[in-house]
């Protein structure tokens, strides 16, 4: 089973979604994550993966049209722009959960430890949805 997880830019909660996924679920799915644009890897999501064991190395930001040629079975968007903006994937399951985005945040409203906590917030959230959406949970 291929998964795809959309997001504007794929530089923050898609590559959480693509790192979480990719770690925690070993049972042939395998997790993909693309953007719109390309933002790059937001250093502070690399972090809070990397608190947690998942290897940030195999990441990378990237376009759609780049991985245009994988067969996707569920295509899940992660943010609101997402969900408008990016291509159709006609015949594919698609969910739809906007998750609160960190990078909103900037190191001159707050501290880095306050900042890393936006950051872990959403990580956890994404954690907690993969891991209990039943689409995954039902995979054999």
């Amino acid at each position: 089973m291929n998964v795809l997880i959309l997001c504007t830019g794929n530089s923050c909660r898609s590559q959480m979604a693509e790192g979480i996924g990719n770690h925690f679920f070993n049972n042939g799915i395998k997790f993909y994550s693309a953007g719109i644009e390309k933002h790059g890897l937001n250093k502070y999501a690399m972090k809070v993966l990397e608190e947690i064991e998942i290897d940030t190395s195999v990441l990378y930001s990237k376009l759609t049209d780049e991985i245009e040629n994988i067969d996707f079975d569920l295509v899940i968007t992660v943010c609101d722009n997402a969900k408008e903006a990016c291509p159709v994937y006609p015949g594919k399951k698609l969910i739809h959960k906007n998750f609160k985005d960190p990078s909103r945040f900037s190191i001159d409203e707050m501290n880095e430890e306050e900042l890393l906590k936006k950051y872990r917030k959403t990580r956890d959230e994404i954690k907690d949805f993969l891991l209990n959406l039943e689409e995954l949970k039902n995979f054999s």
